[in-house]
């Protein structure tokens, strides 16, 4: 069963999944650029690691905690290389003003944090393009 204009709903949809995913990553590379230019540096350590559902190896999210210049504990997760393991330590960069939203083991020693953050953006930047170019070739002249 086909659904008159079914293809422009599924590719206007993939278009905008692909494009606020990669609005989230411009915004995240531009607080961690902001933030290793300007943020506090402390100590810290990686306090988890939790694996996806279904074990795949490669999929792990990372869990960090550090304490700020006035003693709050604070906990985050940030994207992390594979050789990283819990009780791993990291030097944490944060804005004071935000260390919650901020935090990030990005800096000397870690790029992973940037690098990843960069692929991902590319990524469904490009992916983006693709869907809206397929969108706009069946929109105005795909018959």
């Amino acid at each position: 069963m086909q659904v008159p204009g079914g293809e422009y709903l599924v590719f206007g949809l993939l278009t905008v999944l692909f494009g606020s995913l990669t609005v989230k990553y411009v915004r995240r590379l531009a607080t961690l650029a902001r933030t290793l230019r300007r943020g506090a540096r402390t100590a810290g350590e990686c306090v988890r690691v939790e694996t996806e559902p279904y074990n795949r190896s490669d999929a792990k999210r990372h869990f960090f905690a550090f304490r700020t210049a006035d003693g709050t504990e604070v906990e985050f997760e940030d994207l992390a290389g594979w050789g990283m393991k819990t009780g791993s330590p990291v030097t944490v960069t944060y804005d004071p003003e935000n260390p919650r939203k901020t935090a990030t083991i990005a800096g000397r020693g870690s790029w992973s944090p940037v690098l990843q953050c960069t692929a991902l953006m590319a990524g469904c930047g490009m992916a983006t393009i693709g869907f809206t170019t397929v969108l706009l070739f069946n929109v105005f002249g795909g018959q």
